[in-house]
């Protein structure tokens, strides 16, 4: 049975319910956010096992969370509390155009205390593939070793790794540690699920082509570059190939684009689709998450996906 692992921060989400500067606004809509959380939600919505490591303190918005894990049906034995420290939270503005504004109370939260210690609990014998993103090891020394950890792990356990660099260079006490520390846990890893953007940052490039040259030097076998709207670009060192995006009518709100593009991705690797077909999911997904409103909101069920394919007039 194929089975997926994740690691990362949950927060509480405060989006605004009007548009304007996150000081003007006066009220505020609860969800759950965190790169890894919404794709484990993706996962599990479409009928996967997982599970979701994280700490959070033993307040509303850690509650709140474990709700949320289960009604997503998110394994929680990896789930930890905290009796000292907080569970962070986030503030997202409203906007009709362009990506939100976000501001973070994360500093010092119960998840930034994950370390190697934690992940030694964990018997990886049990799990078949591991995702990890370039945000948990933002968030200090301790879950810096607990990434690097569950990478080293994961591969003598012979599991699957994907990485999502998911920058956030806010986190980081400088670009140039960020980029060395993140090409490096990139290197550990089988799949790499890039941005163009992120590219140019990482590589010094946004050409997909010179993108995936760079990560098959470190010895990455498979990469997929995210294209914003045009698509991705997939190459596994012998194929490549670029699978168009799906038109979106009406953008409604841009983040989790990236985790439901990263939940289609795996999900349709773990049911042994062949690389371009697992893009073409992860479009799709980005594209019904983009249209939705909060960050794991629009990621569909399996009778959803189904639908929104036929839709599109996809077989």
């Amino acid at each position: 049975m194929q089975r997926l692992i994740l690691a990362g921060e949950a927060m509480g989400l405060l989006m605004a319910q009007s548009e304007g500067p996150l000081s003007t606004v006066r009220g505020y809509d609860l969800a759950v956010a965190g790169a890894e959380y919404n794709v484990a939600v993706g996962v599990a919505r479409l009928g996967h096992d997982v599970s979701y490591m994280t700490k959070l303190g033993r307040d509303p918005f850690g509650e709140r969370i474990c709700a949320g894990l289960k009604e997503n049906g998110i394994g929680q034995e990896l789930l930890s509390w905290s009796e000292r420290r907080r569970t962070g939270f986030m503030l997202k503005s409203r906007v009709t155009k362009g990506d939100p504004h976000i501001f973070y109370y994360r500093a010092g939260s119960a998840a930034s205390t994950l370390a190697a210690a934690d992940v030694g609990k964990i018997s990886f014998a049990e799990y078949t593939h591991l995702h990890v993103t370039g945000i948990l090891p933002a968030l200090g020394d301790g879950p810096r070793e607990a990434t690097e950890a569950m990478m080293d792990a994961a591969r003598r356990a012979g599991l699957h790794i994907s990485f999502d660099p998911n920058l956030r260079p806010q986190l980081w006490e400088s670009k140039e540690k960020m980029v060395k520390i993140l090409n490096r846990l990139a290197s550990k890893a089988d799949l790499v699920l890039p941005g163009v953007a992120e590219g140019k940052i990482l590589v010094g490039s946004d050409d997909p082509k010179e993108i995936h040259a760079f990560y098959r030097k470190q010895g990455v076998k498979r990469c997929i570059t995210k294209c914003g709207s045009a698509g991705a670009f997939w190459s596994d060192g012998v194929h490549e190939g670029m699978e168009k995006g799906v038109t979106v009518r009406k953008v409604v709100d841009t983040v989790g684009a990236g985790d439901g593009f990263a939940a289609g991705v795996l999900t349709a690797l773990m049911e042994g689709l062949p690389l371009p077909k697992a893009v073409q999911r992860g479009n799709l997904i980005g594209a019904l998450q983009v249209m939705h409103r909060g960050d794991n909101e629009g990621l569909p069920t399996r009778a959803q996906l189904r639908a929104f394919m036929e839709q599109e007039g996809i077989v």
